[in-house]
Protein backbone atom coordinates (compact mmCIF):
# COMPACT_ATOMS: atom_id res chain seq x y z
CA UNK A 1 0.00 0.00 0.00
CA UNK A 2 1.71 3.40 -1.04
CA UNK A 3 0.14 5.56 1.79
CA UNK A 4 -1.17 5.42 5.13
CA UNK A 5 -4.04 6.95 6.44
CA UNK A 6 -5.03 7.25 10.00
CA UNK A 7 -7.46 9.02 11.66
CA UNK A 8 -7.95 9.05 15.06
CA UNK A 9 -10.78 11.66 17.12
CA UNK A 10 -8.14 13.09 19.81
CA UNK A 11 -10.15 15.28 22.14
CA UNK A 12 -13.30 17.07 22.70
CA UNK A 13 -13.87 20.58 24.37
CA UNK A 14 -17.62 20.47 25.29
CA UNK A 15 -17.87 24.17 25.78
CA UNK A 16 -15.99 25.34 23.35
CA UNK A 17 -17.09 22.65 19.91
CA UNK A 18 -13.53 21.68 19.92
CA UNK A 19 -12.50 19.13 17.91
CA UNK A 20 -8.57 17.93 17.12
CA UNK A 21 -8.51 15.28 14.65
CA UNK A 22 -5.19 13.27 13.35
CA UNK A 23 -5.10 11.66 10.06
CA UNK A 24 -1.62 11.49 8.16
CA UNK A 25 -1.17 10.61 4.75
CA UNK A 26 2.52 10.68 3.26
CA UNK A 27 4.16 12.99 3.16
CA UNK A 28 1.96 14.84 5.42
CA UNK A 29 0.81 14.56 8.80
CA UNK A 30 -2.65 16.52 9.88
CA UNK A 31 -4.89 17.62 12.91
CA UNK A 32 -7.59 19.53 12.38
CA UNK A 33 -9.25 22.19 14.68
CA UNK A 34 -12.83 22.95 13.76
CA UNK A 35 -15.47 25.31 15.02
CA UNK A 36 -18.00 27.95 14.03
CA UNK A 37 -17.56 30.84 16.54
CA UNK A 38 -17.23 34.64 15.63
CA UNK A 39 -15.09 36.11 13.07
CA UNK A 40 -11.27 37.08 13.81
CA UNK A 41 -9.83 40.36 13.94
CA UNK A 42 -6.68 41.14 12.22
CA UNK A 43 -4.17 42.77 14.83
CA UNK A 44 -0.82 43.91 13.01
CA UNK A 45 0.99 43.69 9.90
CA UNK A 46 4.97 44.25 9.45
CA UNK A 47 8.30 44.85 7.30
CA UNK A 48 11.69 44.03 7.25
CA UNK A 49 13.45 40.54 7.95
CA UNK A 50 15.51 39.64 11.00
CA UNK A 51 16.71 36.53 12.70
CA UNK A 52 14.99 34.43 15.48
CA UNK A 53 16.28 35.71 18.16
CA UNK A 54 15.07 38.99 17.44
CA UNK A 55 12.06 37.19 16.39
CA UNK A 56 11.05 35.24 19.68
CA UNK A 57 12.52 38.21 21.93
CA UNK A 58 11.57 41.29 21.33
CA UNK A 59 8.37 43.11 22.54
CA UNK A 60 5.13 43.03 20.45
CA UNK A 61 4.11 46.44 19.24
CA UNK A 62 0.30 45.81 19.25
CA UNK A 63 -0.53 44.96 23.05
CA UNK A 64 -3.84 45.42 24.47
CA UNK A 65 -2.43 45.89 27.71
CA UNK A 66 0.80 46.37 29.74
CA UNK A 67 -0.22 42.67 31.11
CA UNK A 68 0.56 41.96 27.47
CA UNK A 69 3.44 43.65 27.39
CA UNK A 70 5.49 39.95 27.00
CA UNK A 71 8.25 38.96 24.99
CA UNK A 72 6.79 37.87 21.77
CA UNK A 73 7.41 38.08 18.16
CA UNK A 74 8.63 41.52 16.81
CA UNK A 75 6.31 41.04 13.96
CA UNK A 76 7.59 44.56 12.48
CA UNK A 77 10.67 42.81 11.68
CA UNK A 78 9.28 41.30 8.28
CA UNK A 79 5.99 41.85 5.99
CA UNK A 80 5.84 38.32 5.74
CA UNK A 81 4.78 38.06 9.46
CA UNK A 82 1.62 38.86 10.72
CA UNK A 83 -0.58 38.61 13.74
CA UNK A 84 -4.37 38.37 14.13
CA UNK A 85 -6.92 37.31 16.80
CA UNK A 86 -8.67 34.03 16.10
CA UNK A 87 -11.56 32.08 18.28
CA UNK A 88 -8.99 29.23 20.33
CA UNK A 89 -10.87 26.83 17.89
CA UNK A 90 -10.04 29.18 14.38
CA UNK A 91 -11.31 26.02 11.64
CA UNK A 92 -7.54 25.27 10.83
CA UNK A 93 -6.63 21.90 9.86
CA UNK A 94 -3.05 22.01 10.37
CA UNK A 95 0.01 19.96 8.51
CA UNK A 96 3.91 19.06 8.92
CA UNK A 97 6.45 16.72 7.09
CA UNK A 98 7.48 14.04 7.96
CA UNK A 99 9.69 15.81 10.46
CA UNK A 100 6.83 16.38 12.91
CA UNK A 101 7.98 20.00 13.24
CA UNK A 102 7.17 23.51 11.45
CA UNK A 103 3.42 23.20 11.58
CA UNK A 104 1.80 24.62 9.15
CA UNK A 105 -2.05 25.39 7.74
CA UNK A 106 -2.97 22.69 5.21
CA UNK A 107 -6.71 23.23 5.08
CA UNK A 108 -9.06 25.99 6.13
CA UNK A 109 -13.14 25.06 7.04
CA UNK A 110 -15.01 27.17 4.79
CA UNK A 111 -17.23 28.99 7.13
CA UNK A 112 -14.84 28.83 9.83
CA UNK A 113 -13.02 31.69 11.59
CA UNK A 114 -9.76 31.23 9.55
CA UNK A 115 -11.23 31.19 6.35
CA UNK A 116 -13.32 34.70 7.10
CA UNK A 117 -10.87 36.20 7.82
CA UNK A 118 -9.50 36.45 4.37
CA UNK A 119 -5.76 36.80 5.70
CA UNK A 120 -4.61 33.79 6.78
CA UNK A 121 -3.38 31.22 3.73
CA UNK A 122 -3.15 27.86 3.10
CA UNK A 123 0.84 27.14 3.90
CA UNK A 124 1.51 29.62 6.51
CA UNK A 125 3.43 28.95 8.59
CA UNK A 126 2.56 29.74 12.70
CA UNK A 127 5.41 31.22 14.98
CA UNK A 128 3.78 31.84 18.16
CA UNK A 129 0.36 31.60 20.18
CA UNK A 130 -0.81 33.74 22.82
CA UNK A 131 -3.83 33.49 24.76
CA UNK A 132 -5.96 36.51 25.05
CA UNK A 133 -6.86 36.72 28.92
CA UNK A 134 -7.02 38.83 31.86
CA UNK A 135 -5.08 36.34 33.84
CA UNK A 136 -2.43 34.96 31.45
CA UNK A 137 -1.46 36.85 28.35
CA UNK A 138 1.99 34.75 27.53
CA UNK A 139 3.31 34.15 24.32
CA UNK A 140 4.25 30.43 23.28
CA UNK A 141 6.86 30.46 20.69
CA UNK A 142 6.21 27.75 17.99
CA UNK A 143 8.58 28.84 15.43
CA UNK A 144 9.80 24.71 14.58
CA UNK A 145 7.62 23.59 17.42
CA UNK A 146 7.04 20.15 17.26
CA UNK A 147 3.14 18.66 15.71
CA UNK A 148 2.65 17.63 19.49
CA UNK A 149 3.96 21.00 20.64
CA UNK A 150 1.32 23.15 18.58
CA UNK A 151 -1.42 20.73 19.48
CA UNK A 152 -0.78 20.95 22.90
CA UNK A 153 -0.64 24.17 23.14
CA UNK A 154 -4.26 24.74 22.25
CA UNK A 155 -5.42 21.61 24.08
CA UNK A 156 -4.14 23.12 27.37
CA UNK A 157 -5.73 26.36 27.14
CA UNK A 158 -7.19 27.79 29.98
CA UNK A 159 -11.05 27.07 29.88
CA UNK A 160 -11.65 30.35 29.67
CA UNK A 161 -9.77 31.77 27.04
CA UNK A 162 -12.16 32.33 24.10
CA UNK A 163 -9.48 33.98 21.73
CA UNK A 164 -5.79 33.54 20.92
CA UNK A 165 -3.66 35.59 19.33
CA UNK A 166 -1.57 33.98 16.48
CA UNK A 167 1.48 34.96 14.42
CA UNK A 168 1.69 33.62 11.47
CA UNK A 169 4.33 33.72 8.44
CA UNK A 170 3.98 33.61 4.64
CA UNK A 171 6.16 31.42 3.44
CA UNK A 172 8.11 28.13 3.32
CA UNK A 173 9.39 25.90 6.06
CA UNK A 174 12.83 26.87 4.25
CA UNK A 175 11.80 30.68 4.33
CA UNK A 176 11.27 31.11 7.50
CA UNK A 177 14.40 29.27 8.91
CA UNK A 178 16.20 31.63 6.29
CA UNK A 179 14.23 34.50 8.08
CA UNK A 180 15.12 33.37 11.68
CA UNK A 181 19.14 32.71 10.58
CA UNK A 182 19.50 35.99 8.78
CA UNK A 183 21.26 37.71 11.43
CA UNK A 184 22.36 34.93 13.80
CA UNK A 185 23.69 32.32 12.34
CA UNK A 186 24.56 30.31 15.64
CA UNK A 187 21.03 31.19 16.81
CA UNK A 188 20.49 28.20 19.37
CA UNK A 189 16.83 27.63 17.45
CA UNK A 190 18.25 26.79 14.24
CA UNK A 191 21.48 25.65 14.02
CA UNK A 192 20.27 22.10 14.07
CA UNK A 193 21.03 20.97 17.38
CA UNK A 194 19.09 20.42 20.71
CA UNK A 195 20.60 20.15 24.20
CA UNK A 196 19.85 16.66 26.16
CA UNK A 197 20.16 17.11 30.01
CA UNK A 198 20.80 13.59 31.92
CA UNK A 199 19.99 13.31 35.27
CA UNK A 200 21.46 10.32 36.63
CA UNK A 201 20.87 9.17 40.10
CA UNK A 202 18.08 11.42 41.04
CA UNK A 203 17.09 12.05 44.57
CA UNK A 204 20.60 10.00 45.88
CA UNK A 205 24.02 11.55 47.13
CA UNK A 206 25.66 10.92 44.16
CA UNK A 207 23.20 12.37 42.15
CA UNK A 208 24.84 13.95 38.79
CA UNK A 209 23.55 16.09 36.01
CA UNK A 210 25.32 15.71 32.53
CA UNK A 211 24.31 18.49 29.62
CA UNK A 212 24.84 17.05 26.18
CA UNK A 213 24.65 18.49 22.95
CA UNK A 214 23.15 16.44 20.22
CA UNK A 215 21.95 17.08 15.99
CA UNK A 216 18.19 17.45 15.69
CA UNK A 217 16.20 13.95 16.09
CA UNK A 218 18.76 12.32 17.96
CA UNK A 219 18.39 8.80 19.25
CA UNK A 220 18.44 9.15 22.75
CA UNK A 221 20.02 5.73 23.99
CA UNK A 222 22.87 6.12 21.11
CA UNK A 223 23.66 8.94 22.62
CA UNK A 224 23.98 8.50 26.08
CA UNK A 225 25.39 4.58 25.24
CA UNK A 226 28.20 7.48 23.10
CA UNK A 227 29.02 9.74 25.99
CA UNK A 228 29.51 6.59 28.51
CA UNK A 229 26.09 6.99 30.04
CA UNK A 230 24.35 3.44 30.87
CA UNK A 231 20.82 3.74 30.69
CA UNK A 232 20.42 0.18 31.55
CA UNK A 233 19.83 -1.30 35.25
CA UNK A 234 21.90 -4.22 36.58
CA UNK A 235 22.87 -7.18 34.93
CA UNK A 236 21.46 -5.92 31.59
CA UNK A 237 24.16 -3.60 31.09
CA UNK A 238 25.72 -6.72 29.28
CA UNK A 239 22.88 -8.92 28.10
CA UNK A 240 20.39 -6.37 26.45
CA UNK A 241 20.12 -6.30 23.23
CA UNK A 242 21.91 -3.18 21.85
CA UNK A 243 18.88 -1.17 20.53
CA UNK A 244 17.07 -3.71 18.72
CA UNK A 245 13.91 -2.92 20.77
CA UNK A 246 14.07 -7.04 21.83
CA UNK A 247 14.57 -6.38 25.83
CA UNK A 248 12.62 -3.72 26.92
CA UNK A 249 15.79 -2.74 29.46
CA UNK A 250 16.70 0.53 28.27
CA UNK A 251 13.93 2.64 29.94
CA UNK A 252 14.39 6.53 30.96
CA UNK A 253 12.30 9.27 32.17
CA UNK A 254 11.42 11.99 29.83
CA UNK A 255 11.22 14.14 32.85
CA UNK A 256 10.85 17.65 30.48
CA UNK A 257 10.74 17.72 26.70
CA UNK A 258 8.50 14.75 26.03
CA UNK A 259 6.25 16.92 23.53
CA UNK A 260 10.01 17.19 21.24
CA UNK A 261 9.93 13.23 21.31
CA UNK A 262 8.75 11.00 18.43
CA UNK A 263 5.38 9.17 19.55
CA UNK A 264 5.12 5.88 21.46
CA UNK A 265 4.05 2.93 19.25
CA UNK A 266 1.78 -0.13 20.42
CA UNK A 267 4.61 -2.33 21.27
CA UNK A 268 6.53 0.30 23.09
CA UNK A 269 3.46 1.69 25.05
CA UNK A 270 2.47 -2.09 25.73
CA UNK A 271 5.92 -2.96 26.89
CA UNK A 272 5.61 0.04 29.87
CA UNK A 273 2.21 -0.11 30.30
CA UNK A 274 2.77 -0.44 34.20
CA UNK A 275 4.90 2.71 33.73
CA UNK A 276 4.34 7.00 33.81
CA UNK A 277 3.32 7.86 30.49
CA UNK A 278 6.66 9.79 30.94
CA UNK A 279 8.70 6.36 30.11
CA UNK A 280 10.51 5.58 27.51
CA UNK A 281 12.50 2.80 25.52
CA UNK A 282 15.49 4.86 25.06
CA UNK A 283 16.43 2.81 21.83
CA UNK A 284 13.16 3.64 19.93
CA UNK A 285 12.89 7.31 21.59
CA UNK A 286 14.32 10.48 19.28
CA UNK A 287 14.46 13.93 20.24
CA UNK A 288 14.16 16.89 18.39
CA UNK A 289 14.10 19.54 20.63
CA UNK A 290 15.54 20.36 24.06
CA UNK A 291 14.43 17.09 26.65
CA UNK A 292 15.55 16.10 30.18
CA UNK A 293 16.14 12.63 30.42
CA UNK A 294 16.31 10.36 33.93
CA UNK A 295 18.66 6.85 33.74
CA UNK A 296 17.46 4.31 36.10
CA UNK A 297 14.03 5.70 37.24
CA UNK A 298 12.03 3.01 39.24
CA UNK A 299 10.85 0.29 37.71
CA UNK A 300 8.46 -2.32 39.67
CA UNK A 301 9.56 -6.24 39.34
CA UNK A 302 7.32 -7.04 36.87
CA UNK A 303 8.90 -5.34 34.26
CA UNK A 304 11.54 -7.84 34.10
CA UNK A 305 9.12 -10.89 34.24
CA UNK A 306 7.43 -10.45 30.82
Amino acid sequence: MSFLYVSVIALFASNLNLVLGFTSTFPSVVSSITTTLSPPSIRHQASNPSSIHTLLFSSSPDSDSEQNQDNGIDISQDDRLYRIRLPRAPGIEWGTDLSFSFVYVREMEPAGPASLSDVVQKGDQICELRPVSSENNESIPLIGASFDAVMNAFATLDPKVKDVDLVFFKGTKDELKKLCSADDGKSKQNDGMITITVIQNKGASDEKVITLKAKEGANIRQTLVDNGINVYQSVTRWTNCKGKQLCGTCIVNIAEGSVNTNRKSMDEGSTLRENPDSYRLSCVTFAYGDVTVETFPPIKAAQWTR
